[in-house]
């Protein structure tokens, strides 16, 4: 932690004015006191060498829930209010007052005169034709839990399909999964640049002490716009309260966590909207605004016997007493069709609202759905023999907008870069290892956690091309060595925590 919790200054200052008063009201006991005083100190290691003995193992650092494993917790020692839970007054006090001003990192000099490498040198992003297309303009960003390609139909989602008829669409998308955490893992990308490292072990939720001065909040906040995160799911899951604190957000608003539903309904993406709190958060702020919509329905299980399932049957056919037993791909075509919505009712509201013709939407998903149970649906509609699988959907809507399909091979870390140029909002090209898609200099590209690319051309793995017998062998070289720079670029800066460095 950058600086002692006001827990543990509390805490100290506490100890140190009950000292000075038993000075004051017993100044004959100095010599009792001394014992006392030896007996603490000597007591103190002790005490901190039990403590977490009653904390379990910690769990290996790429599972997805390691942020509630109280020993994950006690080791990155980065949620005061977790910490304090597993820790009690003493530990807490002690072990921040450890990890603040005695537990030192050293870095390797190779890595920092490495990274310092890359970032010589300040190079604005150069304009192109759609620099400033939607300057001013309010954002809403729309992260679709687990809503594959295939699911992306005129009969499952017609309020996206029809969206998409209005919008820059991306047809070779890819958001892959590095790290444990693959939802948050595109949180990460999209609002810092960043993806989780892949040459080292850590999750996305993790960094929470990174500061990422060049964040998507950061940057618009500087504009004059308020940025606030809206998802289901509590701010403690995934560490998301400190981790949108950190990025730059003004608020993160989770429903399950303002006390309004009784029932699992907040479940359901349509209270992103319905739900009047965040209603009135969204649509009636008097700045321009960007929004970070998390939708969650299409999450596994896929059964109607689940809290979610029945809700959604029993909307449908609400005289039906008996639910079916539906199969896997049947169960996520329904939950789709609860997120699509969900956005007929953000068009609606921005229609309400006089919004509609000053906001842009940026849709994308997650992550494609792994989930599956039952794998061979998957293999029905996608290429599932290698990397490629992770092809998810990415567009940009705005009311004024003509279709434009755009070819290049992208992934969630161009999406930042790529909706700043087109909100003509400037920056160097140095601070994200994605690019502006639009820019004509880019020709596109996905690299995947096990060092795995693709151009739209040639797939490479292990530095071998796979998919075409005859090819161009210095340009898959040099390919090869560019994606090498690129991920130790983006694990070192995260690693190094960079930015915070060159601040001091």
């Amino acid at each position: 932690m950058a600086n002692c919790s006001k827990r543990t200054i509390f805490s100290c200052v506490t100890v140190l004015l009950l000292g000075l008063l038993a000075v004051i009201r017993f100044p004959k006991a100095s010599r009792f006191r001394w014992k006392t005083f030896i007996v603490i100190i000597l007591a103190f290691p002790l005490l901190h060498y039990l403590a977490p003995k009653n904390l379990g193992k910690a769990e290996d650092a790429l599972k997805w829930d390691t942020w509630k494993n109280p020993m994950n917790v006690y080791n990155s020692f980065s949620d005061p209010n977790k910490n304090m839970k597993i820790c009690g007054l003493f530990e807490y006090t002690v072990r921040d007052t450890y990890v603040t001003f005695f537990r030192k990192t050293v870095d390797d000099p190779s890595e920092t005169e490495v990274i310092e490498t890359m970032y010589q040198g300040e190079t604005p992003h150069a304009k192109n034709k759609y620099t400033g297309m939607f300057q001013g303009k309010n954002v809403i960003f729309v992260q679709l839990e687990g809503l594959d390609t295939w699911l992306l139909t005129q009969k499952d989602t017609p309020n996206l399909y029809k969206m998409m008829r209005k919008s820059i669409v991306f047809n070779n998308h890819y958001s892959y999964y590095t790290g444990g955490g693959s939802t948050f893992n595109s949180e990460l990308a999209v609002t810092t640049g960043f993806t989780t490292p892949i040459s080292y072990t850590k999750n996305p939720y993790a960094f929470t002490d990174n500061y990422f001065p060049y964040s998507l909040p950061k940057l618009f906040k500087k504009q004059g716009y308020s940025v606030n995160a809206f998802h289901m799911n509590s701010g403690e899951f995934y560490t998301r309260d400190l981790n949108y604190k950190n990025w730059g957000y003004d608020n993160y608003y989770s429903l399950m966590d303002n006390g309004e539903y009784t029932d699992s309904s907040y479940k359901l993406d349509r209270e992103l909207i319905l739900n009047e709190f965040f209603y009135e958060k969204m649509f009636k702020q008097e700045t321009p605004f960007v929004n970070y919509l998390i939708t969650y329905t299409p999450h596994s299980p896929f059964r109607l016997t689940t809290e979610t399932g029945k809700l959604l049957y029993q909307d449908l056919y609400p005289e039906t007493e008996i639910i079916p037993e539906l199969g896997e791909e049947e169960v996520a075509r329904l939950y789709a069709s609860e997120t699509d919505r969900m956005m007929g009712l953000l068009l609606q509201a921005l229609e309400d609202n006089g919004l509609i013709d000053n906001t842009v939407i940026v849709v994308f998903t997650d992550h494609y759905l792994y989930t599956l149970n039952d794998k061979t649906i998957l293999d029905k509609y996608k290429k599932t023999e290698n990397n490629l699988i992770n092809q998810t959907p990415f567009f940009i809507w705005s009311n004024s907008t003509s279709k434009r399909q755009i070819k290049k091979v992208n992934s969630q870390i161009d999406i930042l870069p790529t909706v700043l140029n087109l909100m003509g909002i400037e920056y160097n090209d140095e601070w994200y290892i994605g690019k502006d898609i639009m820019d004509n200099n880019y020709k596109g590209y996905v690299f995947f956690s096990d060092y795995s690319w693709y151009d739209g051309t040639y797939y490479v793995e292990n530095g071998e091309v796979k998919n075409r017998k005859w090819f161009d062998k210095e340009y898959v070289t040099d390919t090869n060595a560019y994606i090498n720079s690129l991920i130790k670029k983006n694990d070192l800066t995260l690693k190094l925590n960079f930015f915070k460095k060159q601040k001091k």
